[in-house]
């Protein structure tokens, strides 16, 4: 067994191996970056080596600066992660060369599955099943169109080394065919270097499910299940979950059975993932091959009771997988949540910044937190934007659900936004809950984005009713203090309006009653009664305790004279008053938000990499105006109506703030 490995990563990822490895009782050494200078991963390692500036390009993408940190350490074997390196099949021989082993497949095994047209060809020789199509690269549009139409629409136009959504497009006739061929060839061309592009039959309602396999260097291939990844906005996972609750056990065994016999033809020796599209009716064919550790495979580590990590580093070391298929079990139902710093209320634009506050869940009960990240630490413009892992075990896939609302409850960050909000929303969907999804859901159940999705809770009065509990116990703490003037003592009364801002102006007003018993809060609400408990104090945010003899937890927070209520995905900024203090706010006059629309605003933290107007200059709308890049993403802001450019406020390779100004109209 190593002694010692170097990962060759960052973030939750780099964290996670660097557990297992400790576990094992293997030393550790991390790499970083100069924007990683402090993250978790260093502070975590043995070990730790500065390997560039910030772009990934000149430090994580580094595979000269990598290798001499390996042998700077002494480092005998290189974790890569996922993403970076971890699947450059020129990293993998060049570690191999130097006399350090690489915790993963062979890089014979990641060349012939990297590729997707040769690794199509050797899926139908392995005698999977693969999606009717044209697997050879095809020279012009008018050969598209042809080959589109003897395969029968709709099809899809993807490009060979894509990845990430980029260079894929699906054309329903000749015409989106023809003009679909052009644009994933430009942009295969310009992501990747290399324009060749193929053709394949479109699965109507597609699943996107994948089979966990693990092999090792003494024949023995295994399938550890299936994950199910239909979840998906714009082609990257959301929500993955563990078994699928579409699948019947002969579909199960049939796809894990295919997985093994492609993993055996190249020879695979490392756990891997082989990805494929599930029709309706349950027919399925291989989409590709992932040759490494999938951000996903906590899940499978949940139903197995497996470490993937570690059997990677126990087969890199020669070792034999120490179970048979037969042996591999199936407890329960596992789903993970992806939390990333992005805001959905802003079209999902990165945030990056301070974790002014950042208090997972506990990790007990089924409820695991795969993180790279710590409260005061910062989320670079620089990297994708996740910040963690939540993941849950449940006895089925309704206890799971349930685990994964009330985690995310419990999951209290600050500072920047982050995805919580419509993950809770995705949870409670009826469709998500009765398994009844494909990889369009999010794009179907939210065609004008979350932002314009309506926002519902099963008990909206609850929210009010913890408000005022909150604010009875401010209260309570105000009327204790020493000093009063006697006979004059501040009493608590126990009648009060919770009264919630609408966007337009208007409020809503809650009236209710509050009542102490023992450690107990007795509120009415309405015609609704709560008899609500606290088992935490409030000042730690994120509240624990039973409403009518349920268990529950939620945020609250004070925001000067309001109160800020998180629970099952709502949020509302409400203010407590007696029902004369209520009277009095509603002659209150309504501060309307200031017209900005004389400015252009930055809509996310990120670079200024462009301007591209200058003061005096007229603009239509739909023009392009800016380049903002953060976190492997380039945003390029557009005028919304004509104009002329009055002043220029921010200049190219400015770091910018959310909403800060960058152009002035007159």
């Amino acid at each position: 067994m190593f002694e010692k490995i170097l990962i060759a990563n960052r973030g939750e990822i780099a964290c996670r191996v660097i557990k297992t490895a400790r576990k094992m009782g293997i030393k550790t050494v991390a790499v970083y970056s100069d924007a990683d200078r402090d993250a978790r991963h260093v502070e975590l390692a043995d070990e730790s080596v500065h390997i560039g500036a910030p772009p990934s390009r000149e430090s994580y993408l580094a595979m000269d600066k990598i290798i001499a940190a390996c042998k700077h350490t002494g480092a005998q074997a290189v974790h890569p992660g996922y993403g970076f390196l971890s699947e450059n099949e020129e990293f993998a021989r060049r570690v191999e060369e130097e006399g350090i082993v690489f915790i993963g497949p062979k890089h014979a095994s990641i060349a012939a599955m990297g590729d997707k047209i040769a690794s199509k060809k050797l899926a139908k020789e392995a005698k999977v099943n693969t999606i009717p199509g044209h697997n050879a690269a095809i020279d012009t549009a008018e050969h598209a169109v042809e080959i589109a139409r003897g395969i029968g629409y709709p099809v899809m136009i993807k490009a060979s080394a894509g990845g990430g959504g980029k260079g894929l497009r699906v054309a329903y006739d000749d015409k989106e065919a023809f003009e679909g061929f052009s644009s994933c060839r430009n942009e295969a061309r310009n992501s990747f270097g290399d324009d060749r592009v193929f053709i394949e039959k479109f699965v109507e309602e597609p699943r996107h499910i994948e089979i966990q396999v693990l092999g090792d260097a003494h024949g023995n291939t295994v399938y550890l299940w299936e994950r199910e990844c239909s979840i998906q906005r714009r082609h990257q996972k959301v929500i993955e979950e563990a078994p699928s609750p579409f699948l019947d056990d002969a579909t199960r065994r049939a796809m894990g059975e295919q997985a093994v016999a492609l993993a055996k033809a190249v020879n695979y020796q490392s756990a891997g993932t082989v990805e494929f599209v599930v029709g309706k009716d349950r027919s399925f064919y291989f989409l590709e091959m992932n040759t490494r550790l999938q951000v996903e495979h906590p899940v499978t580590e949940c139903i197995t009771g497996v470490d993937l990590v570690e059997l990677m580093i126990r087969v890199a070391a020669g070792e034999k997988l120490p179970f048979t298929q037969a042996e591999i079990r199936r407890d329960g139902w596992a789903i993970e949540c992806r939390i990333n710093a992005e805001d959905p209320l802003r079209n999902f634009l990165p945030s990056t910044g301070r974790l002014v506050k950042y208090a997972p869940p506990p990790e007990a009960d089924g409820v695991r937190v795969d993180t790279g990240v710590y409260e005061g630490g910062e989320i670079p413009m620089y990297y994708d934007s996740m910040i963690g892992k939540l993941i849950v075990h449940g006895r089925d896939r309704h206890d799971a659900i349930a685990k994964m609302r009330q985690a995310l409850n419990g999951f209290a960050i600050r500072g920047i936004s982050s995805n919580i909000p419509f993950q809770a929303a995705l949870l409670a969907h009826p469709k998500f809950v009765a398994g009844d999804f494909n990889t369009g859901f999010i794009a179907e159940q939210y065609p004008k984005g979350f932002a314009e999705a309506v926002i519902t809770h099963e008990d909206p009065a609850f929210l009010g009713a913890l408000a005022a509990v909150a604010n009875r116990v401010h209260l309570q703490r105000a009327a204790s203090i020493s000093g009063q003037l006697p006979g004059h003592e501040f009493e608590v009364g126990e009648d009060f309006v919770v009264v919630t801002p609408n966007a337009d102006g208007s409020v809503h007003q809650l009236p209710v009653k509050v009542t102490v018993d023992a450690k107990a809060f007795d509120v009415v609400a309405r015609d609704k009664r709560y008899r609500i408990e606290l088992h935490t104090p409030l000042r730690d945010i994120v509240i624990r305790g039973t409403c009518n003899g349920e268990p529950f937890c939620a945020q609250i927070e004070r925001r000067g004279l309001a109160y800020r209520v998180i629970h099952n995905g709502m949020q509302i900024e409400p203010k407590v008053f007696t029902p004369r203090g209520a009277e009095l706010n509603t002659l209150m006059p309504f501060k309307a938000p200031p017209d900005l629309s004389r400015f252009l605003l930055s809509p996310m933290p990120g670079l200024l990499v462009d301007v591209a107007v200058e003061p005096g200059q007229a603009v239509r709308a739909g023009e392009k105006l800016a380049v903002i890049e953060a976190m492997k993403m380039e945003n390029i802001l557009l005028a919304t109506q004509d104009g002329v450019v009055a002043e220029v406020a921010a200049k190219k390779g400015d770091s910018l703030s959310v909403d800060q100004v960058i152009l002035k109209f007159e």
